[in-house]
């Protein structure tokens, strides 16, 4: 089984262009349109590597616990001012669909790898349903697009 990099690499490979970057002027300044950056004289080109975890990998993977049993599944990802993943946005709680509930965690909390034998990603987090049933709720900004 390859591992795949964390999630604080994908950040520092996938992440690290000025375009995910938001300003703060929307929020100092409401009403301001929200900048993502200022465009680099030239355009700039990165290397991607075949262990990379890119974000449609992760995003609707189930997450699960030591016990291998299903906690929650990968709804978003947060990235921040710094161009780093600041958090993953976990669904959990609910059944099929109704009753879901929004935890953010910190990307240090979740273990990714890919299983080649398999060809499938796997998430899992050290946490019980009970205890990301009882996190504190995240709720989305209201800039959220």
């Amino acid at each position: 089984m390859i591992k795949a990099a964390s999630i604080m690499a994908v950040a520092g490979t996938l992440l690290a262009t000025p375009a995910f970057a938001q300003s703060l002027n929307s929020t100092t300044n409401p009403g301001s349109p929200i900048t993502t950056g200022s465009a680099p004289a030239s355009v700039q080109y990165s290397n991607v590597s075949g262990t990379d975890v890119f974000t449609s990998n992760l995003k609707g993977l189930n997450v699960y616990n030591q016990n291998n049993e299903s906690v929650g599944e990968i709804s978003d990802i947060a990235i921040g001012a710094n161009n780093q993943v600041q958090a993953l946005i976990l669904s959990v709680g609910g059944f099929l669909g109704v009753g879901d509930r929004y935890v953010a965690i910190a990307p240090s909390s979740l273990k990714v790898t890919y299983d080649e034998s398999n060809k499938k990603w796997h998430a899992t987090i050290n946490a019980t349903k009970e205890q990301l049933k009882s996190a504190p709720d995240f709720k989305y900004p209201n800039n959220k697009g």
